[in-house]
């Protein structure tokens, strides 16, 4: 695929993921950590980069080394940057993972420069030329000023009839005993959104469906035209509203799915004809052949540590 013109602008957070390489421990006896790249919107961006096409990212980082590191690494993939904050008021966000003996993960957030974004960062004349805005944050609508400036720019780009991608990104490890709120977010987000997608358990949690039809068949109701459920190494299950299947995903060794979900959705942007979503949105045979894609670029994700650091190019899908 050739490069396009055709401008997808990604906003939320960049931040810094510290991945414990220690085994089987939780952070309290880890000692040994790698620094990555990472945040869900930031992920997107790159990975349109790399698959050739061409990204903006909206986000806050600290005036700190780190903030620093995640600009040049996103730079280097060809995100375009020029609409990334500095904060000199907050440190860039950090976020340290572990993966314990149980399975489960220990995970400690340091919340920093990402939630202070405003409605004055948006640079609105540079959205309102976006074909696809992607709403992609795990972060977003934890708190204020963020949460706000989110919910705006959401509303400004279903207003302009751009293009409107949502990625609920719910982590439970965020948000805890507030899951009541988030739902309640999350629904207000798809009621505006043209594409959705989300995993099987975020589809029960936010349709309060058992059924992934019946699950579906909500968000459908919600407002979504497009909705892709992530089912792991099963595929994908699609619907356009007349059309419904699971399109089968690729066998591979995984090592780590961090941002595997973000690849995705970046790969579906990538292949798609951005002039022509209206044909999209009604021609099944066409998202299929899309969603087939894009479960590739995922499933190379998964072979790799850290999420930025392990996107693919055009060469590396080919391959497989």
């Amino acid at each position: 695929m050739n490069k396009t013109n055709r401008a997808v602008i990604c906003v939320g957070e960049l931040l810094i993921d510290f991945y414990c390489t220690d085994i089987a421990v939780n952070l309290t006896e880890g000692n040994h950590f790698l620094k990555k790249a990472g945040g869900a919107p930031a992920n997107v961006a790159a990975a349109i980069s790399k698959l050739g096409g061409e990204a903006s990212l909206i986000g806050k980082v600290g005036n700190d080394p780190f903030g620093l590191f995640l600009i040049e690494t996103i730079k280097e993939v060809g995100v375009d940057t020029s609409m990334i904050v500095i904060d000199d008021l907050a440190p860039t966000t950090l976020a340290f993972v572990s993966l314990q003996a149980n399975g489960e993960r220990d995970f400690v957030f340091n919340r920093g420069a990402d939630r202070n974004l405003t409605e004055d960062n948006l640079y609105l004349d540079r959205l309102s030329g976006a074909k696809i805005i992607h709403f992609g944050s795990a972060t977003a609508f934890l708190e204020n000023p963020f949460k706000t400036t989110y919910l705006k720019a959401m509303e400004f780009a279903q207003n302009k009839g751009i293009f409107l991608s949502f990625d609920p990104n719910f982590r439970h490890d965020l948000w805890k005993n507030r899951v009541a709120e988030f739902i309640s977010l999350a629904r207000k987000g798809i009621s505006m959104a043209d594409f959705v997608k989300v995993s099987e358990v975020e589809l029960e949690l936010i349709t309060g469906k058992m059924d992934k039809y019946d699950g579906i068949a909500m968000l459908h109701h919600l407002g979504a035209k497009i909705v892709a459920v992530t089912l792991g190494w099963e595929g994908t299950l699609l619907s356009n509203g007349s059309g419904m299947g699971v399109i089968n995903s690729v066998e591979v060794n995984s090592i780590d799915s961090t941002g595997a979900g973000d690849a995705f959705v970046a790969a579906l942007f990538q292949f798609a004809n951005l002039e022509s979503y209206s044909t999209i949105l009604s021609d099944f045979s066409k998202l299929k052949e899309i969603i087939l894609f894009a479960n590739k670029v995922g499933a190379v994700v998964c072979t790799k540590v850290g999420a930025i650091s392990s996107l693919p190019n055009e060469e590396d899908i080919y391959k497989i």
